[in-house]
């Protein structure tokens, strides 16, 4: 139940927004697992929570996993060229991106954990 009394942008989330969080991070974190369906589905719910939510620090989160997918997907699409080169080109590029795209997600999951803003948004 909401207090009524505080503005909506200071109430406190509640437990089941964090653990939400925390799932999607996850899927986003386990995403190539699933190759970038789980990520996809994350997206998609990191969009529609955003418009709901209030709260900074979860508004930073949300638009923080938005902005790492989709610059994950503007990398694997600049270095997409590289396989007609040769093969292993195309690979090594697509696993640093694939490298960073995992090392995004737990940072920006740890820092959620620990309640700070995620730094940066690419």
């Amino acid at each position: 139940m909401m207090d009524e009394t505080r503005p909506l942008a200071l109430q406190a989330p509640t437990s089941n927004e964090r653990t939400v969080m925390h799932v999607l991070y996850g899927m986003h974190t386990v995403a190539w697992l699933s190759l970038g369906m789980l990520a996809v589905i994350a997206l998609v719910a990191n969009y529609i929570l955003r418009g709901e939510t209030r709260h900074p620090l979860y508004l930073a989160h949300h638009a923080y996993m938005i902005a790492t997918f989709w610059w994950t997907v503007l990398w694997l699409v600049i270095t997409s060229p590289l396989y007609l080169l040769f093969v292993l080109p195309g690979v090594v590029a697509q696993c640093v991106v694939g490298l960073w795209y995992l090392y995004r997600c737990l940072r920006g999951w740890l820092r959620f954990n620990n309640a700070t803003l995620p730094r940066g948004n690419a």
